[in-house]
């Protein structure tokens, strides 16, 4: 079974702006939300979007969800309940886009989280989730390009759109259900003349393939984009994912056989040429 969404088909497969993008570092503060520690820290850079790990935050309380299948009739999948484990989990590995939503900053994170004992990875609940100390954090930011939260009539949905740009070098870009993940990020690339890059992104794949020859095979999964790079035209694409059950796969994106499934955020940032 592969998804179907309710809304006609978007004729773009691919949104795409150009960004001027600078490096973002700095501290979280204890004591704030995610949500809120991360928007202080993109207002302290006059960056409006961006993409940030936020590996080695504590956080406690941790909130998050799985994936789940959809149950309302409407949405070709949706989220599981709210996962709330007890005592302080630390970030492992995670990556968020940054924009914003009704006017107010706003972010989607995938990552994998442990309390010492247990590994877990999902989709963090940002304003639910506050950091326990304080810690230095790092990404790319660009103060005239963004990701704006916006109706989706083709997933019924509300989804991280590019807004903004200009004619910097990287861009912001979502790649819309259906379209595989390799073949999109080069013709993308490609269109705007980049062959060298950091690919940094979060989303979800619709029955996943990999490279090293195993499979997830699940509707509904939630992924990053895990050291994803861009080598003379060619993707490779590494990723962490997480399926409706909990189970947490790692591997490199098969060409051709890896369909998006609801969304795929997407900044990439061309590497600097070597006079």
């Amino acid at each position: 079974m592969s998804m179907v969404h309710p809304g006609p088909r978007t004729a773009e497969r691919a949104q795409a702006r150009r960004a001027t993008l600078r490096p973002i570092r700095g501290r979280l503060r204890a004591g704030r939300t995610v949500m809120q520690a991360v928007g202080e820290l993109f207002a302290d850079h006059g960056c409006k979007g961006g993409a940030l790990s936020l590996a080695g935050v504590t956080c406690a309380p941790m909130r998050y969800v799985l994936p789940a299948l959809s149950t309302d009739g409407l949405h070709a999948a949706w989220y599981s309940d709210t996962h709330a484990p007890a005592d302080r989990w630390t970030i492992e590995s995670a990556t968020a886009t940054v924009g914003w939503k009704e006017g107010a900053p706003f972010l989607h994170c995938h990552g994998i989280w442990s309390d010492g004992r247990d590994r877990r990875m999902g989709h963090l609940l940002p304003f639910d989730s506050t950091v326990a100390e304080e810690v230095v954090v790092s990404g790319l930011g660009a103060a005239g390009t963004w990701f704006e939260a916006l109706p989706d009539a083709e997933t019924a949905f509300t989804l991280f759109t590019p807004q903004g740009g200009g004619d910097g070098p990287g861009l912001f870009a979502r790649i819309l259900p259906g379209e595989d993940v390799i073949t999109a990020i080069e013709t993308l690339a490609a269109r705007h003349g980049i062959r060298d890059a950091r690919l940094h992104g979060v989303g979800s794949i619709d029955h996943i393939r990999f490279a090293e020859g195993h499979r997830m095979d699940c509707l509904a999964t939630e992924l990053r984009f895990d050291g994803a790079r861009l080598a003379q035209g060619a993707a490779h694409v590494p990723i962490e994912v997480v399926d409706i059950h909990g189970h947490i796969a790692r591997g490199t994106l098969e060409r051709g056989a890896n369909p998006v499934g609801v969304t795929l955020e997407l900044i990439i940032e061309p590497k600097e040429e070597t006079p």
